[in-house]
Protein backbone atom coordinates (compact mmCIF):
# COMPACT_ATOMS: atom_id res chain seq x y z
CA UNK A 1 0.00 0.00 0.00
CA UNK A 2 2.65 2.68 0.77
CA UNK A 3 4.66 1.55 -2.69
CA UNK A 4 1.03 2.51 -4.29
CA UNK A 5 0.82 5.58 -2.13
CA UNK A 6 4.48 6.22 -3.34
CA UNK A 7 3.58 5.77 -6.94
CA UNK A 8 0.57 8.36 -6.73
CA UNK A 9 2.45 10.72 -5.21
CA UNK A 10 5.09 10.38 -8.18
CA UNK A 11 2.71 10.88 -10.59
CA UNK A 12 1.18 13.77 -9.00
CA UNK A 13 4.45 15.22 -9.10
CA UNK A 14 4.49 14.67 -12.95
CA UNK A 15 1.00 16.40 -13.45
CA UNK A 16 2.27 19.12 -11.40
CA UNK A 17 5.42 19.75 -13.54
CA UNK A 18 3.16 18.77 -16.38
CA UNK A 19 0.97 22.09 -15.77
CA UNK A 20 3.65 24.23 -14.56
CA UNK A 21 5.47 23.45 -18.67
CA UNK A 22 2.08 24.63 -19.62
CA UNK A 23 2.03 27.52 -17.68
CA UNK A 24 5.63 28.48 -19.12
CA UNK A 25 4.12 28.46 -22.49
CA UNK A 26 0.77 30.01 -22.04
CA UNK A 27 0.95 32.92 -24.51
CA UNK A 28 -0.33 35.52 -21.36
CA UNK A 29 2.97 35.47 -20.37
CA UNK A 30 5.02 36.56 -23.72
CA UNK A 31 2.69 39.23 -23.45
CA UNK A 32 3.06 40.38 -20.15
CA UNK A 33 6.89 40.41 -21.02
CA UNK A 34 6.24 41.84 -24.36
CA UNK A 35 4.75 44.54 -21.98
CA UNK A 36 7.26 44.80 -19.55
CA UNK A 37 9.89 45.06 -22.11
CA UNK A 38 8.71 48.05 -24.17
CA UNK A 39 7.61 50.00 -20.80
CA UNK A 40 11.06 49.33 -19.72
CA UNK A 41 13.03 50.92 -23.05
CA UNK A 42 10.57 53.14 -23.04
CA UNK A 43 11.79 54.46 -19.13
CA UNK A 44 15.37 54.41 -20.48
CA UNK A 45 14.82 56.56 -23.18
CA UNK A 46 13.14 59.38 -21.13
CA UNK A 47 15.94 59.34 -18.59
CA UNK A 48 18.79 59.14 -21.86
CA UNK A 49 16.56 62.63 -23.07
CA UNK A 50 16.77 64.04 -19.81
CA UNK A 51 20.20 63.43 -19.44
CA UNK A 52 21.09 64.84 -22.68
CA UNK A 53 18.73 67.49 -21.84
CA UNK A 54 17.71 67.07 -25.69
CA UNK A 55 13.81 65.48 -27.47
CA UNK A 56 14.03 64.97 -30.73
CA UNK A 57 10.17 64.79 -30.90
CA UNK A 58 10.12 68.49 -29.39
CA UNK A 59 10.66 71.74 -31.34
CA UNK A 60 12.06 74.53 -28.82
CA UNK A 61 10.40 77.90 -29.38
CA UNK A 62 12.42 79.92 -31.77
CA UNK A 63 14.97 77.02 -32.81
CA UNK A 64 16.08 78.24 -35.71
CA UNK A 65 17.15 74.93 -36.87
CA UNK A 66 13.39 73.94 -36.29
CA UNK A 67 12.81 76.51 -38.30
CA UNK A 68 14.55 75.47 -41.06
CA UNK A 69 16.66 78.89 -41.91
CA UNK A 70 18.58 78.26 -44.64
CA UNK A 71 21.92 80.42 -44.33
CA UNK A 72 23.00 80.97 -47.65
CA UNK A 73 19.37 82.57 -48.14
CA UNK A 74 19.68 84.55 -44.97
CA UNK A 75 23.22 86.21 -45.52
CA UNK A 76 21.70 87.52 -49.27
CA UNK A 77 19.02 89.14 -46.90
CA UNK A 78 22.14 90.70 -45.06
CA UNK A 79 24.44 91.22 -48.10
CA UNK A 80 21.36 93.50 -49.58
CA UNK A 81 20.90 94.99 -46.17
CA UNK A 82 23.45 94.96 -43.60
CA UNK A 83 22.74 97.92 -41.61
CA UNK A 84 22.74 96.98 -38.00
CA UNK A 85 24.02 98.92 -34.77
CA UNK A 86 25.51 96.59 -31.90
CA UNK A 87 24.43 97.18 -28.29
CA UNK A 88 26.75 96.51 -25.52
CA UNK A 89 26.38 93.00 -24.11
CA UNK A 90 24.29 92.88 -20.50
CA UNK A 91 26.59 91.09 -17.77
CA UNK A 92 24.80 89.69 -14.64
CA UNK A 93 27.15 88.76 -11.83
CA UNK A 94 26.28 86.70 -9.42
CA UNK A 95 28.52 84.92 -6.04
CA UNK A 96 27.52 81.18 -5.40
CA UNK A 97 28.67 79.81 -2.06
CA UNK A 98 32.36 78.43 -2.40
CA UNK A 99 32.49 80.12 -5.83
CA UNK A 100 34.44 83.42 -7.29
CA UNK A 101 31.54 84.15 -9.62
CA UNK A 102 28.84 82.63 -12.25
CA UNK A 103 28.40 85.05 -15.30
CA UNK A 104 25.52 85.56 -17.80
CA UNK A 105 25.99 87.08 -20.94
CA UNK A 106 23.53 88.33 -23.42
CA UNK A 107 23.86 90.28 -26.63
CA UNK A 108 21.95 90.57 -29.98
CA UNK A 109 24.28 89.93 -33.25
CA UNK A 110 23.46 91.07 -36.36
CA UNK A 111 23.95 87.25 -38.39
CA UNK A 112 21.95 84.26 -38.39
CA UNK A 113 22.11 81.59 -35.90
CA UNK A 114 24.26 79.15 -38.40
CA UNK A 115 26.77 81.77 -38.86
CA UNK A 116 27.02 82.87 -35.42
CA UNK A 117 27.49 79.37 -34.48
CA UNK A 118 30.06 78.70 -36.86
CA UNK A 119 32.12 81.64 -35.18
CA UNK A 120 32.04 79.94 -31.88
CA UNK A 121 32.65 76.40 -32.43
CA UNK A 122 35.14 77.01 -35.34
CA UNK A 123 38.60 74.79 -34.24
CA UNK A 124 40.38 78.18 -35.41
CA UNK A 125 38.45 81.20 -33.45
CA UNK A 126 41.63 82.27 -31.24
CA UNK A 127 41.83 84.55 -34.11
CA UNK A 128 38.62 85.93 -32.95
CA UNK A 129 38.79 85.48 -29.34
CA UNK A 130 41.81 87.19 -28.21
CA UNK A 131 41.81 85.89 -24.66
CA UNK A 132 43.05 82.28 -26.31
CA UNK A 133 46.48 82.47 -26.79
CA UNK A 134 46.94 78.78 -28.50
CA UNK A 135 44.72 75.46 -28.69
CA UNK A 136 47.46 72.60 -27.40
CA UNK A 137 45.21 69.71 -28.45
CA UNK A 138 41.99 69.00 -30.29
CA UNK A 139 40.87 65.70 -30.02
CA UNK A 140 37.06 64.47 -31.55
CA UNK A 141 35.33 61.92 -28.92
CA UNK A 142 32.07 61.58 -30.97
CA UNK A 143 30.54 63.29 -34.04
CA UNK A 144 27.31 62.25 -35.62
CA UNK A 145 26.49 64.99 -37.97
CA UNK A 146 24.76 67.41 -35.95
CA UNK A 147 26.44 66.47 -32.56
CA UNK A 148 30.12 66.71 -31.45
CA UNK A 149 31.76 66.40 -28.53
CA UNK A 150 35.31 67.20 -27.89
CA UNK A 151 38.16 67.53 -25.86
CA UNK A 152 40.15 70.21 -26.24
CA UNK A 153 42.99 71.87 -23.86
CA UNK A 154 43.95 75.49 -24.55
CA UNK A 155 46.50 78.37 -22.99
CA UNK A 156 44.20 80.83 -21.54
CA UNK A 157 45.67 84.72 -20.82
CA UNK A 158 45.35 85.96 -17.93
CA UNK A 159 46.41 89.15 -16.09
CA UNK A 160 46.68 90.34 -12.48
CA UNK A 161 47.82 93.54 -11.22
CA UNK A 162 51.71 93.96 -12.73
CA UNK A 163 51.71 90.58 -13.75
CA UNK A 164 50.51 88.19 -16.79
CA UNK A 165 50.71 85.01 -18.43
CA UNK A 166 48.90 81.90 -19.27
CA UNK A 167 47.03 79.12 -17.98
CA UNK A 168 46.20 75.59 -19.39
CA UNK A 169 42.32 75.13 -19.33
CA UNK A 170 41.07 71.26 -20.38
CA UNK A 171 37.63 71.45 -21.49
CA UNK A 172 35.25 68.48 -22.53
CA UNK A 173 32.73 70.47 -24.87
CA UNK A 174 29.33 69.11 -26.31
CA UNK A 175 28.21 71.23 -29.35
CA UNK A 176 24.81 70.64 -30.82
CA UNK A 177 24.23 72.44 -33.71
CA UNK A 178 20.08 70.74 -33.75
CA UNK A 179 19.27 73.91 -31.20
CA UNK A 180 22.82 75.81 -31.72
CA UNK A 181 23.82 75.21 -27.94
CA UNK A 182 27.37 74.62 -26.58
CA UNK A 183 28.06 73.23 -23.33
CA UNK A 184 31.63 73.03 -21.65
CA UNK A 185 33.30 71.43 -18.27
CA UNK A 186 36.65 71.34 -17.01
CA UNK A 187 38.56 67.90 -16.98
CA UNK A 188 41.62 68.35 -15.43
CA UNK A 189 41.41 70.76 -12.08
CA UNK A 190 44.40 72.63 -11.31
CA UNK A 191 44.45 76.51 -10.59
CA UNK A 192 40.91 76.23 -11.20
CA UNK A 193 38.72 73.66 -9.40
CA UNK A 194 35.42 74.51 -11.56
CA UNK A 195 35.05 75.59 -14.98
CA UNK A 196 32.09 75.46 -16.47
CA UNK A 197 29.38 76.62 -18.95
CA UNK A 198 27.41 76.83 -22.10
CA UNK A 199 26.98 78.95 -25.59
CA UNK A 200 23.34 79.24 -26.76
CA UNK A 201 22.01 80.96 -30.16
CA UNK A 202 18.57 82.04 -30.85
CA UNK A 203 17.34 83.25 -33.98
CA UNK A 204 15.75 87.11 -33.29
CA UNK A 205 13.41 88.17 -36.66
CA UNK A 206 15.60 91.40 -37.07
CA UNK A 207 12.86 92.91 -39.95
CA UNK A 208 9.82 91.83 -38.28
CA UNK A 209 7.72 95.59 -38.12
CA UNK A 210 7.47 95.29 -41.92
CA UNK A 211 5.22 92.58 -40.53
CA UNK A 212 2.81 94.93 -38.35
CA UNK A 213 0.27 94.59 -37.46
CA UNK A 214 0.86 90.79 -37.86
CA UNK A 215 3.48 89.04 -35.43
CA UNK A 216 5.08 86.14 -37.04
CA UNK A 217 6.15 83.11 -35.32
CA UNK A 218 7.72 80.55 -37.96
CA UNK A 219 10.30 81.17 -40.62
CA UNK A 220 7.16 80.82 -43.12
CA UNK A 221 5.36 83.30 -41.35
CA UNK A 222 8.34 85.67 -41.55
CA UNK A 223 9.14 85.49 -44.88
CA UNK A 224 6.02 85.39 -46.26
CA UNK A 225 5.40 89.11 -44.90
CA UNK A 226 8.91 90.19 -45.83
CA UNK A 227 8.64 89.10 -49.37
CA UNK A 228 11.66 86.44 -48.83
CA UNK A 229 13.89 89.59 -47.84
CA UNK A 230 13.20 89.71 -43.82
CA UNK A 231 16.66 89.73 -42.11
CA UNK A 232 17.20 86.78 -39.32
CA UNK A 233 19.81 87.85 -36.49
CA UNK A 234 21.01 86.11 -33.26
CA UNK A 235 19.78 86.17 -29.78
CA UNK A 236 23.44 84.83 -27.95
CA UNK A 237 23.38 83.59 -24.27
CA UNK A 238 26.68 82.88 -22.56
CA UNK A 239 27.02 81.16 -19.32
CA UNK A 240 29.98 81.09 -16.91
CA UNK A 241 30.62 79.49 -13.30
CA UNK A 242 34.04 79.95 -12.13
CA UNK A 243 35.71 78.81 -8.97
CA UNK A 244 39.66 78.84 -8.23
CA UNK A 245 41.18 76.07 -6.24
CA UNK A 246 41.74 78.48 -3.47
CA UNK A 247 39.09 81.73 -3.33
CA UNK A 248 41.01 84.49 -2.42
CA UNK A 249 39.49 86.85 0.36
CA UNK A 250 37.87 90.28 -0.53
CA UNK A 251 39.58 92.76 -1.77
CA UNK A 252 41.74 90.32 -3.77
CA UNK A 253 38.12 88.79 -4.64
CA UNK A 254 36.71 91.65 -5.60
CA UNK A 255 39.40 92.83 -8.07
CA UNK A 256 39.57 89.22 -9.87
CA UNK A 257 36.00 88.89 -10.13
CA UNK A 258 36.17 92.26 -11.82
CA UNK A 259 38.58 90.82 -14.29
CA UNK A 260 36.59 87.92 -14.94
CA UNK A 261 33.59 90.08 -15.41
CA UNK A 262 36.19 91.70 -18.30
CA UNK A 263 37.47 89.22 -19.42
CA UNK A 264 33.79 87.70 -20.44
CA UNK A 265 32.74 90.82 -21.67
CA UNK A 266 35.68 90.85 -23.98
CA UNK A 267 34.58 87.76 -25.65
CA UNK A 268 31.08 88.98 -26.75
CA UNK A 269 32.71 91.70 -28.10
CA UNK A 270 35.55 89.90 -29.93
CA UNK A 271 32.55 87.91 -31.34
CA UNK A 272 30.23 91.47 -32.06
CA UNK A 273 33.68 92.69 -34.08
CA UNK A 274 33.73 89.70 -36.27
CA UNK A 275 30.10 89.71 -37.11
CA UNK A 276 30.79 92.91 -37.85
CA UNK A 277 33.82 92.17 -40.56
CA UNK A 278 31.61 89.11 -42.39
CA UNK A 279 28.82 91.78 -42.61
CA UNK A 280 31.90 94.86 -44.03
CA UNK A 281 32.81 92.02 -46.06
CA UNK A 282 29.19 91.22 -47.46
CA UNK A 283 28.95 94.96 -47.73
CA UNK A 284 32.46 95.36 -49.68
CA UNK A 285 31.03 92.65 -52.12
CA UNK A 286 27.84 94.36 -52.97
CA UNK A 287 29.60 97.40 -53.64
CA UNK A 288 32.09 95.64 -55.90
CA UNK A 289 29.39 94.42 -57.77
CA UNK A 290 27.69 97.48 -58.40
CA UNK A 291 30.48 99.29 -59.21
CA UNK A 292 31.55 96.58 -61.83
CA UNK A 293 27.87 97.12 -62.87
CA UNK A 294 28.88 101.14 -63.27
CA UNK A 295 31.68 100.43 -65.31
CA UNK A 296 29.41 98.04 -67.60
CA UNK A 297 27.37 101.06 -68.03
CA UNK A 298 30.22 103.56 -68.88
CA UNK A 299 31.44 101.24 -71.19
CA UNK A 300 28.15 100.47 -72.87
CA UNK A 301 27.07 104.78 -72.84
CA UNK A 302 27.12 106.39 -76.42
CA UNK A 303 27.65 109.46 -74.52
CA UNK A 304 30.90 110.80 -73.99
CA UNK A 305 29.95 112.86 -71.21
CA UNK A 306 27.89 110.49 -69.22
CA UNK A 307 30.76 107.74 -69.70
CA UNK A 308 33.58 110.43 -68.21
CA UNK A 309 31.18 111.55 -65.30
CA UNK A 310 30.51 107.57 -64.33
CA UNK A 311 34.38 107.33 -64.80
CA UNK A 312 35.25 110.14 -62.13
CA UNK A 313 32.87 109.05 -59.83
CA UNK A 314 34.21 105.19 -59.89
CA UNK A 315 37.44 106.42 -59.47
CA UNK A 316 36.59 108.74 -56.56
CA UNK A 317 35.21 105.81 -54.71
CA UNK A 318 37.81 103.67 -55.61
CA UNK A 319 40.39 106.50 -54.25
CA UNK A 320 38.70 106.62 -51.18
CA UNK A 321 38.60 103.03 -50.31
CA UNK A 322 42.37 102.68 -50.40
CA UNK A 323 42.26 105.65 -47.91
CA UNK A 324 40.47 104.02 -45.28
CA UNK A 325 41.28 100.66 -45.63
Amino acid sequence: MGDAEGKAGNIGVLKSKRTDSRKAFDPAVFVQLQHKLQNSIKSQLKKLVKYDDVNPLRKENGSSAALGINLEKQLQAWKENSSWSDQPPKIKVSVPKGSLCNLSVDFDVGLPPDAVYNIVTDPDNRRVFKNIKEVISRKVLLDDGQRQVVEVEQAALWKFLWWSGTISVHVLVDQNRRDHSMKFKQLKTGFMKRFEGSWKVEPVFVDEKVCYPFKPKTWEEYSSCTGARGRVGSKVSLEQLIQPAIVPPPPISWYLRGITSKTTEMIANDLLAEAARIRGDLKTVTSAESESDGELEVCNSVDIKARWALHRRTARKHHRRLLTS
